[in-house]
């Protein structure tokens, strides 16, 4: 099981931004990786549709293989996880807001969140600052259309910006001195959001620390690739197989094959 590859996905290729953290962490393990942008952006879907794109992906990704699962989607871990780790007995690891080192990191007490209508509407954020921000403002903003600009490769477009500048703005405005990048897509643009906002503005994701966390699951069950271990990488779609290998070498950094999955 340790030279099995590890399963990743995601509403669409935003989960590449975890992809690239657990290329980084954990050099030896093979991956494989589903990008579902027949149905992105998961962020305005039913939680009962998230929940059976999830399912079906699953079920692939298991028939490859692998030997764990990374939820890369803020959305679908909040509709979903719970749902696949009763169904199979294998690592699962799922994204979260980054509330908790938010409300570490703040010093004026104001965190913004920059993220889906899904995430934001979910019951696991709630509960997130319930549990960590009772004592800071957080002030949430839903960003339509920046998943989008990801998804084409868009990083520092003019639209792009445009959309990303009216997003900052009333957060800024507020006070917030920390903000949580709350989709996986986010982290892409942290280039532009370095430009838009004040150098002393901490901007959070929690990719780094769910490949940490993917790491010591592997770890623990044994299941760690070795140096021995040959190393791979897979991807499929379930949109347009053209238009993602388009997107590839902007943000995973080279071209790469992408195969149809028509789930």
């Amino acid at each position: 099981m340790s030279c099995a590859p590890v399963g990743v996905f995601d509403s669409g290729l935003g989960g590449l931004s975890v992809l690239n953290e657990i290329r980084q962490q954990l050099p030896q393990e093979s991956l494989l990786y589903v990008a579902d942008c027949g149905y992105v952006p998961y962020g305005d879907k039913p939680p009962e549709l998230i929940r059976q794109r999830s399912r079906l992906i699953a079920d692939f990704l298991l028939a490859q293989g692998a030997k764990a699962l990374v939820v890369a989607c803020n959305t679908a871990t909040a509709a979903a996880i719970n749902d696949l780790r009763s169904c199979h007995d294998l690592p699962i690891i799922g994204m979260e807001p980054a509330v908790k080192p938010a409300t570490k990191a703040t010093r004026s007490g104001v965190v913004g969140v920059l993220a889906t209508t899904g995430t934001l509407q979910s019951a696991k954020f709630a509960a997130l600052l319930d549990r960590f921000a009772r004592d800071v403002e957080v002030i949430t903003q839903p960003c339509p259309g920046l998943v989008e600009c990801v998804e084409r490769g868009e990083l520092d477009s003019p639209a792009t910006r445009a959309l990303l500048q009216r997003y900052v703005a009333p957060l800024l405005a507020a006070g917030c001195d920390t903000l949580i990048l709350g989709c996986t897509h986010y982290p892409f643009l942290r280039p532009l959001l370095a430009e838009l906002v004040p150098a002393d503005v901490a901007l959070i994701d929690t990719a780094a620390a769910v490949a940490r966390q993917l790491g010591e699951r592997l770890q623990a069950a044994g299941m760690l690739a070795t140096a021995q271990c040959p190393v791979s990488a897979g991807f499929w779609t379930t949109g347009q197989v053209n238009s993602m290998q388009q997107s590839m070498p902007v943000l995973w950094g080279c071209p790469v094959r992408v195969q149809p999955l028509p789930l």
